[in-house]
């Protein structure tokens, strides 16, 4: 009996020594998950200390760039530790946001499928402390809208593309449930902080809800930074558009032909020297002169590369031959629709890789800012302009 007690024993310390044994292993299985932030979230990145109180990395653009990135991919790990059933011990999510001093404020929830969508982030003031760095450092917001695009993954796959479609189709998202959510977040985040305070931004899909999302709280007069990493730039609405131009560009050539009225024809001569002009205003906008007309921009920032399909067509160029042969073609007469175009410029890559979030922290990245004026940013943002400028509402104070 003595024998079969220690054999039970020894059996038992066999047993629990394989579970901890299995549970170290899920530890560092989740130490290496790919998503971790310290397997791939960007290398070189300072951290907030005390030297934030002298020069800010903030005004960096690229640390700008690079963290505001981040923040995008913690809400697709928000969704994807959801899926998983993560726990808060071994979420991959926060430590995306907590290296910056972050908090999570408040999730967007899909309210057909329960996905988590968005996020807003907002800056952790006593996460800060404990690290001796006093105030929030210059540049930085106090909150941040941060919008993922589709996860092609079974709870949520169905509904993102749900809304892939609805843009391709009709070049617009305000139906969805998500655009509705993302602007009453924004609004509210912007009454709270005050708008030069707040930041709204996407990837893919969710940057094609940040810009109409911003562009419609600027039409209020509320001006807020916007970063859009790989905005969608093709839908049908799009193509047929631009066959339809093409179809009037052919009649009124055709019209030239035939023997004209009184009236002056346009020349060529004249849309270059329009087209040339409204060039002039637009890098205005980029550098800060001033306009004739004088009213405030929205001046989006936009990430993207020439290697992915769905976002290159941002970088055509708005003037052709045709469209500078056609007067009445050639964009806002008043010169203000503007956005910082940012073009990855690494040669050909693969889509997946072209499109892909992770690159916009890599360490060996090479942007080059855009100055042509695109076709697609004029379409989308001129709208903007074509009315007096509204009343700017005031947020809380700085």
């Amino acid at each position: 009996m003595a024998k079969r007690g220690a054999d039970e024993i020894t059996k038992e310390e066999e047993k629990q020594e394989t579970q901890r044994a299995m549970v170290v292993v899920e530890e560092e299985k989740e130490e290496a998950h790919p998503y971790a932030f310290h397997v791939s979230g960007p290398r070189n990145v300072a951290k907030p200390n005390w030297r934030e109180l002298i020069n800010s990395s903030w005004k960096d653009a690229n640390y700008k760039r690079t963290v505001i990135a981040c923040f995008i991919q913690a809400v697709y790990l928000l969704e994807l530790d959801r899926q998983e059933i993560r726990t808060e011990e071994n979420a991959l999510a926060p430590k995306w946001w907590l290296t910056f001093k972050y908090k999570l404020a408040q999730t967007l929830i899909d309210e057909r499928d329960g996905s988590i969508f968005g996020a807003v982030l907002e800056w952790d003031q006593s996460a800060a402390l404990a690290d001796f760095v006093l105030i929030r450092p210059s540049g930085a917001p106090k909150a941040v809208l941060a919008l993922r695009g589709t996860l092609l993954k079974g709870p949520t796959m169905r509904r993102d593309i749900e809304d892939d479609l609805r843009f391709l189709a009709w070049e617009s998202l305000k139906g969805s449930v998500r655009f509705k959510g993302a602007l009453e977040a924004l609004k509210s985040v912007a009454e709270r902080y005050g708008s030069s305070n707040v930041c709204i931004a996407g990837h893919s899909l969710g940057a094609g809800f940040a810009l109409q999302v911003g562009k419609a709280l600027a039409k209020e007069g509320i001006y807020v930074d916007a970063h859009l990493f790989n905005p969608p730039s093709i839908s049908l609405a799009m193509s047929l558009r631009n066959i339809g131009e093409k179809a009037g560009f052919a009649w009124k050539r055709l019209k030239s032909m035939l023997p004209s009225s009184s009236e002056p024809q346009a020349t060529g001569d004249e849309g270059i020297k329009d087209n040339s002009l409204g060039l002039k205003n637009w890098f205005g906008h980029i550098y800060g002169e001033k306009t004739s007309v004088g009213l405030k921009k929205w001046v989006p920032h936009l990430y993207v590369n020439n290697s992915d399909y769905i976002c290159c067509h941002y970088n055509d160029p708005e003037g052709t031959d045709e469209k500078d042969a056609d007067k009445e073609n050639v964009g806002p007469k008043n010169a203000q629709v503007a956005a910082k175009l940012f073009v990855m410029s690494k040669g050909k890559q693969k889509f997946l890789e072209a499109h892909g979030l992770e690159q916009w922290w890599s360490d060996d990245l090479d942007l080059q800012l855009a100055l042509n004026k695109s076709k697609l940013i004029s379409r989308q943002l001129k709208s903007l302009y074509s009315l007096p400028a509204p009343q700017q509402v005031q947020g809380r104070p700085t």
